[in-house]
Parts: structure tokens; C-alpha cells; sequence
């Protein structure tokens, strides 16, 4: 053990001379520990209607239907309908800048409502009308549901509910809390990779070769100094979080579901560069098996950035605890497998 961690140190020692692998902890260092202040412009990105408070946007109304869209824009306090008589003097409001959007309402012979919107093309102000203009049509289409229910013959399914919790909440939790904890478990994995490739680029592989150390000791000193890494950032990510305002549960076992990737996706970069020793075929392999398993757990029952997020907020189901316990098991399976490897063909001349 005590080799292991003589290499383990050298290992960390020496990362402090690689410049982009300490600019990306301090970017990660950064958003996290100005997470409260960076939400603000991030949740404009993430949902632009968030922004939108004390912004009134005004659609031209126009068309056959556009009688029985009208009254649902104008039950929303942030909408204003005007309406046109033709679609010709909509689009001159439109251009003149008097409105932001022109909705065109037809009815088909089926008696479906046909909408044509119009919305600015390259103005600061597109991004937020077209998501209005989204809510706004949705508004219509469950308007028209409940007006023609009684004509249907069958009960269609229920739309679901419009969700009432806040834009920040749901971006802390589903996208920048999942996105700081699997930050660092790429990183170490990339990290893994130059660990083991570079000693063959330079040519030191030979010198640790004919000290005391065992192939094995090697390969488990990298290993624990870039699988440590993960783990010891998310936890300093999620102090940091907390500090802001951020309530967090269950830190312990989202702890344990980014060790049990670090050590995976650690075991993963290592065997790319045990097997090609040239550090960008191994980094391209380890890059390209990356996409390919963290796309495929999307199709498990409950991807990881869920497990987080539910783990996060303190509402984690039995699957959730039970894919904890599986992301843990994988991650020691991947470890076991690389060290067999290891232990039975060494790590070459």
C-alpha cells in the first residue's frame, strides 16, 4: 500500500504542471462557487420565459379563428391580442414594430385550426417571443380540447399539468448540479489516460520497471490518485453549493454515485492507453467509449443526472437507491477487470 501511495502522490504532483487540466478545475472551482449569481444569465439560456417578468408581448390576431384564440391570450397577464381584420395589416403592424408576433388562425374543413405565427427575425428579443408564442399555442390547443371534448368520441388522455415549480429550481438540480458532478469524472478519466501513455512516450515506464514497484502497484497508484479526484471535487462542489443556498440531501450517496463512475470511467481510460500507449489513439478511444456508454445509460430505467438530481433534492425512490448500489458495482467490476488484465500480462516492455 504504501508504494501505491508513493505513486499516487508523484501522480498528483505532477498535475499541477498540467495547465489545462488546472484551468478546468478552476472553471468548475468558479461556477461553482458563484453558482447562486451565474443562475440568473444561465437560466435565461436554459428557459428564456424565466426572464420574461414585466414583459408584455403582443400578438396580431388575424385569420378565420383568430376570434377564439384571442380570448386565450388575453386571459395571461404577460399577453396582449390585437386583432386584424386582414393578415395584410397584421404584417404591416408587424414590420412597423407595433407587435412582436402575428398569429394566423384558419380553420380546416375538418374544423382543426390551422396557425401560422410570425415572430422577428435576428432581433435580441426572438428568443423570448418564440417561447411565448410556444406557450401561447399551447394554451390554445387546451382550450380547443376542452371546447370540443363533448364531440369526441373516445376520452382522449389527459394532458399533463402545467408545472408550477421555478425555472431556477429546476436548473440548479437538473442541470448544473448533474453537470459539476460528472465534470470531474471525464476530467479523471482523461487525466488517467496521460498518466499511463505519457510513461510510454517518454520512455520513464522503464525506470519505474526496476524499482520495487509490481506492474500492479503501478497501474493502482495512477488509478487512486485520478480516481480520488472526482470525488474529492464534487464533495468541495457541493460545500461550495451549499454556501450559496443550495440545499442538497443524501450528499453521501451522491458521493458514492461519482466514485463509482470515477472509478469506471478511470478503469475505462487506462485500458485505452494499456492498449494503444499512444496518447492521442488512447484519448480518441477513451473519448469516443465515453459518448457511447454515457449515451446508452439514457436507456436504463433511471439515466445517472436523475439519480442525481433526485438524490439532490431529497425525493429518491427505491430504483434510485438501487442504481446507486448498480453504478458502484460497475465501476468496482470495470476496476477488477483492468487489474486482472494487468496482473496477468503486465504493462509491456
Amino acid at each position: 500500500m504504501g508504494k501505491r501511495l508513493t505513486v499516487a502522490r508523484r501522480e498528483l504532483a505532477s498535475l499541477r504542471s498540467e495547465k489545462t487540466i488546472v484551468l478546468a478545475i478552476l472553471i468548475q472551482l468558479f461556477i461553482a462557487a458563484f453558482s447562486s449569481f451565474l443562475a440568473v444569465g444561465l437560466v435565461s439560456l436554459y428557459d428564456p420565459g424565466s426572464v420574461s417578468e414585466g414583459f408584455v408581448v403582443e400578438f396580431a390576431v388575424t385569420g378565420e379563428a383568430g376570434d377564439d384564440i384571442a380570448p386565450v391570450i388575453e386571459r395571461e397577464g404577460g399577453w396582449r391580442a390585437v386583432e386584424y381584420g386582414s393578415y395584410g395589416s397584421a404584417m404591416d403592424a408587424f414590420r412597423g414594430g407595433e407587435v412582436h408576433a402575428v398569429l394566423y388562425v384558419d380553420r380546416l374543413p375538418s374544423g382543426q385550426a390551422d396557425v401560422e405565427a410570425v415572430v422577428p427575425d435576428g432581433n435580441i428579443r426572438t428568443t423570448l417571443v418564440v417561447t411565448q408564442v410556444r406557450d401561447a399555442l399551447d394554451a390554445f390547443e387546451r382550450a380547443e380540447r376542452k371546447r370540443l371534448r363533448a364531440q369526441l368520441e373516445r376520452t382522449p388522455i389527459d394532458l399533463p399539468r402545467d408545472g408550477e415549480s421555478s425555472p431556477y429550481f429546476g436548473f440548479t438540480y437538473t442541470v448544473l448540479l448533474p453537470l459539476l458532478m460528472f465534470l470531474p469524472v471525464f476530467l479523471s478519466g482523461s487525466v488517467a489516460v496521460d498518466a499511463i501513455a505519457e510513461e510510454y512516450d517518454r520512455g520513464t515506464l522503464e525506470l519505474l520497471r526496476v524499482t520495487p514497484l509490481t506492474a500492479t502497484d503501478i497501474v493502482d497508484g495512477k488509478l487512486a490518485a485520478m480516481g480520488a479526484l472526482a470525488p474529492l471535487q464534487a464533495g468541495a462542489w457541493l460545500a461550495l453549493l451549499s454556501l450559496n443556498g443550495t440545499d442538497i440531501s443524501n450528499v453521501a450517496e451522491i458521493l458514492l454515485v461519482v466514485t463509482g463512475f470515477s472509478v469506471g470511467v478511470v478503469a475505462m481510460g487506462a485500458f485505452a492507453a494499456l492498449r494503444f500507449r499512444d496518447r492521442k489513439q488512447a484519448q480518441f478511444l477513451f473519448s469516443m467509449g465515453i459518448l457511447v456508454v454515457f449515451s446508452a445509460t439514457y436507456l436504463l430505467p433511471e439515466p445517472p443526472a436523475n439519480t442525481v438530481a433526485k438524490l439532490a433534492i431529497g425525493s429518491p425512490q427505491p430504483l434510485t437507491h438501487a442504481m446507486v448500489a448498480a453504478y458502484v458495482v460497475c465501476g468496482l467490476a470495470g476496476y477488477a477487470a483492468l487489474r486482472r488484465l494487468v496482473a496477468t500480462r503486465g504493462i509491456g516492455e
